[in-house]
């Protein structure tokens, strides 16, 4: 990707041609959005843990646009070039299998606009047999968010 200044509507220009490429099922095409180190973060248990690094993100939206006929859709979309942070919320159609899904994502960019992270949070019940309810392997602590009521 060209080097550019990150504003908030280049912000959402990237996450839109992001899912259109997720659509297209194209490995390639889908890892150019991700810094080659990137994550993917899903509530815990989903997934064997978060997707780590552009290429397994890709594949892994490649196998579910084969396997499942997997289609994206972007809802909503919040930017926040500054701090080069956006937030959406989005539809996941599984066409083959007749489920839609519905969530939000963080994302994270770096300075040239290519996505570092991204923390998916699904629209879903609460599983009564979990203590906590938070993404797996996301370092809550290290990154100061509160582990305690007050």
């Amino acid at each position: 990707m060209a080097a550019a200044e990150l504003t908030n509507e280049r912000m959402e220009k990237i996450i839109r041609d992001y899912f259109e490429a997720c659509n297209s099922g194209d490995v390639g095409r889908i890892a150019a959005y991700f810094t080659p180190e990137a994550v993917h973060y899903f509530p815990s248990g989903m997934y064997q843990g978060p997707f780590r690094g552009a290429e397994t993100i890709a594949r892994k939206w490649s196998e579910a646009v084969a396997g499942l006929g997997s289609y994206w859709t972007v809802d909503q979309v919040i930017c926040d070039a500054p701090t080069r942070r956006a937030v959406i919320e989005w539809t996941h159609f599984k066409r083959k299998q007749g489920i839609i899904l519905r969530g939000d994502e963080w994302y994270v960019f770096n300075p040239d606009g290519r996505i570092e992270e991204i923390r998916a949070y699904y629209a879903s019940a609460q599983d009564p047999n979990l203590q906590t309810v938070e993404l797996g392997s996301f370092d809550y602590v290290g990154r100061g968010y509160p582990t305690e009521a007050p």
